[in-house]
């Protein structure tokens, strides 16, 4: 399948990963209508590609996203002069809707983080499965500091669940910057790297999640997100004996048990 053109982000196909690269980096990857357009049209067309079977979301430049573009906030309209809708919220529910379909989407999503990560862009690295921050990394709930509720854009959702309530409080009270190495001890990221190899760091958690069946990685993450807001370990484990049931039928689901007893790599066909 051929990566789509969009105008302010750039897909990169590496075989069965999706390099998203933000690519405004002349405005710090902040956001406007037409980058919103672009990600929903991007992520919303996830749930029915095989082919793509995990996502790699970076910036271009020295920032991976400054947050709301405030210089367009004026003139909200994508490049073909329509204003967004967002379900009756404006431009509110057409920017939100980018985060929900980050989770509703299968396929994992890793972010790898550079520089400013702010208000939006730190909504997008909230909204990713796993996160890798480079040492110049700095985040924050950016709503607050221009008169808003920090309870933004899946902010007030992510983040609790993410490094408790007492560190959520104090960034989005405050809006105060989170760096790498603090958001590596609070957990809110996998690892911190130098920024030159930001890139390379992704490669292992790729090399390890294309060794699984592309069935079991879906549902691994559909199941994370719906054990996260689960009533009871009951509710966490019907969704867990489903998608058990679910997987255990598949070819491979047979092949990986007979390359465990052969004590080889198992080959998966996605049947």
């Amino acid at each position: 399948m051929t990566a789509k053109q969009y105008e302010t982000i750039r897909i990169e196909q590496d075989g069965a990963v999706d390099w998203l690269i933000l690519n405004r980096p002349e405005a710090l990857n902040a956001i406007n209508t037409q980058m919103v357009t672009d990600l929903r049209d991007y992520f919303g067309g996830l749930a029915e590609n095989t082919d793509t079977r995990v996502v790699v979301m970076r910036g271009e430049g020295r920032a991976f996203c400054a947050g709301l573009d405030i210089k367009q906030a004026g003139d909200m309209v994508d490049s073909d002069g329509h204003r967004p809708v967002g379900y009756g919220w404006g431009f509110q529910g057409y920017l939100a809707d980018v985060y929900i379909a980050m989770r509703r989407c299968p396929q994992p999503i890793i972010s790898l983080i550079q520089g400013p990560a702010c208000g939006g862009g730190f909504a997008f690295v909230l909204a990713s499965d796993i996160r890798v921050a480079a040492e110049s990394a700095r985040m924050n709930a950016a709503f607050i500091r221009i008169g808003l509720s920090a309870c933004d854009m899946g902010t007030s959702y992510f983040l609790p669940r993410l490094v408790g309530t007492s560190l959520a409080s104090e960034l989005m009270l405050t809006g105060r910057f989170i760096n790498a190495q603090r958001a590596l001890t609070s957990g809110l990221v996998s690892e911190v790297v130098p920024d030159d190899q930001l890139k390379n760091a992704a490669q292992p958690y790729l090399q390890e999640m294309l060794t699984t069946s592309p069935m079991g990685l879906r549902l691994t993450k559909e199941g994370l997100n719906m054990a996260i807001d689960a009533n009871s370990l009951e509710s966490a484990m019907a969704i867990e004996n489903r998608n058990q049931i679910l997987c255990s039928g598949t070819e491979d689901a047979k092949e990986g048990m007979r390359a465990f007893i052969e004590k080889r790599d198992p080959v998966y066909t996605g049947r």
